[in-house]
């Protein structure tokens, strides 16, 4: 059966973030299947769909590597107050809420994160699912993944544990506690089930113990050995307030911990970072491990602001992550876009320079292909998936704005939702509507959900 051809006809603008910085002006682009067969002007149709790209401009689709889709039924929570909160303190006040949550509960949070992406331009999600709790069943990773089918997003599925309990040092509530056998155990479960080695592939399974502050030194050195033995990647968090803690249970920092145990590498990445240092910035590079950057925590939480030209010259692969709704409250991936910008440019005096915002965009678009290590993904080329989105240049608001397309959404802060969101060569996405999906049904569903499964058990939802 042949292969399903569409052209975008006459786009203003593809911005392609390849290694020339290529934007091509009055061109289309031409589709065939999952893949971008062509890129140039006046491209024949020869029978495809047509998509009418006039005032237009066309970008890679974001990729998402940090987050936490569970969360996004936590949002607004004032009366937990994170920014004056040590982290590891905020973590222990909001297991309580977490220790509770329910299968349908995860899945339509997930839902709800992944619709937020899909509408802002992210096309390629990495998810990092550590809450497991025993009554929600074992579950709970399947049910993202058809949640993701579902929504035609291009899913990473983290499969996350914390292994270490209350009475050895941790914050985490017996309820999500999960032996390291059970924890591997599942993972071998779902790389067999789901993970697809093929170019194009659309689900993959990452090992993700959740952080070394929180789980037994044999779960990340037991994790080294699956993780490369199945050819998957692994990540956690690091370098995000757990050093200290770090340094007295093992005298090192997480860094050097992690690289002992050989949890580091061009097939691991971590979240956060801004606890690091030079000379860390220079090892991981050295070794090809790579940083998932999530600039909402960071502001929200006050912390150190990462440096990107640093990491640059250490030639560290840096991609972007909106991070957790319980640390950001959105899964907006073009805000975090424009929030990195404004950090960076925030430091300049003190670094004496910074970034461009196009920079930013290639973070969030060929480093997060990098970090997943997705070789198909992140730019716009022949050759590559026909992951991409589409922003309209035509609006009132815009003029003065375009004549620089590469710059434009993190310098003028271009984040509501997106004109087009194709994946894998699918429109999921158009005009403000979600493809194939009943956007009313699945709301009244999830909050159905949401008030019965979490508001109804938790006070904390009725303060201010």
């Amino acid at each position: 059966m042949p292969k399903q051809a569409l052209l975008i006809r006459g786009a203003q603008a593809i911005v392609t973030c390849d290694e020339q910085d290529t934007v091509h002006c009055d061109a289309d682009v031409l589709v065939v299947g999952a893949e971008i067969q062509a890129i140039g002007k006046n491209l024949p149709s020869d029978g495809a769909q047509i998509i009418d790209a006039a005032g237009k401009v066309v970008y890679p689709g974001l990729i998402n590597t940090h987050h936490h889709f569970f969360q996004s039924f936590v949002r607004n929570l004032v009366a937990i107050d994170y920014p004056s909160m040590h982290v590891l303190d905020w973590v222990e006040s909001i297991y309580q809420i977490f220790r509770f949550l329910t299968s349908d509960a995860i899945y339509y949070a997930s839902y709800v994160a992944m619709t937020d992406l899909l509408k802002h331009g992210c096309t390629c999600a990495f998810d990092h699912q550590y809450c497991f709790p025993r009554a929600a069943g074992g579950q709970i990773v399947d049910r993202q993944m058809d949640a993701a089918k579902s929504l035609g997003i291009r899913f990473h599925a983290g499969r996350g544990a914390n292994t270490l309990p209350r009475t050895e040092g941790s914050s985490i509530p017996d309820e999500m506690l999960e032996s390291t056998e059970e924890f591997l155990r599942d993972c071998e479960r779902l790389v067999a089930a789901y993970h697809q080695t093929q170019k194009f592939g659309m689900q993959r399974v990452v090992i993700a113990p959740c952080q070394p502050i929180n789980c037994y030194r044999e779960t990340f050195a037991e994790t080294v050995s699956l993780a490369r033995s199945l050819g998957v990647s692994m990540h956690t968090h690091l370098g995000e307030g757990e050093n200290e803690g770090m340094l007295a249970r093992w005298g090192m920092r997480t860094l050097d911990w992690c690289e002992e145990l050989g949890f580091a590498g061009s097939d691991v990445w971590y979240a956060h970072g801004w606890e690091l240092d030079s000379g860390e910035y220079q090892r991981m590079g050295r070794d090809g491990t790579g940083l998932s950057h999530c600039p909402a925590p960071a502001v929200l939480g006050g912390f150190d602001i990462i440096d990107v030209q640093e990491l640059d010259k250490h030639k560290v692969n840096i991609s972007l992550g909106c991070d957790g709704s319980a640390t950001n409250d959105s899964s907006n991936l073009l805000d975090s876009l424009r929030l990195a910008y404004l950090m960076q440019a925030q430091s300049a005096k003190r670094r004496g320079s910074y970034p461009t915002p196009y920079r930013m965009l290639k973070m969030a678009t060929a480093g997060g292909a990098a970090v997943l290590g997705r070789e198909d993904l992140g730019i716009l080329t022949p050759g590559r998936a026909a992951d991409l989105f589409m922003i309209d240049a035509t609006k009132l608001e815009l003029v003065g704005a375009m004549h620089d397309p590469k710059s434009v959404l993190a310098k003028t802060g271009l984040t509501e939702t997106v004109w087009l969101t194709m994946v894998n060569g699918r429109v999921v996405f158009h005009k403000g509507e979600l493809t194939g999906v009943d956007e009313e049904a699945v709301r009244a569903r999830a909050l159905e959900v949401f008030e019965k499964d979490v508001v109804s058990r938790h006070d904390v939802f009725n303060r201010s």
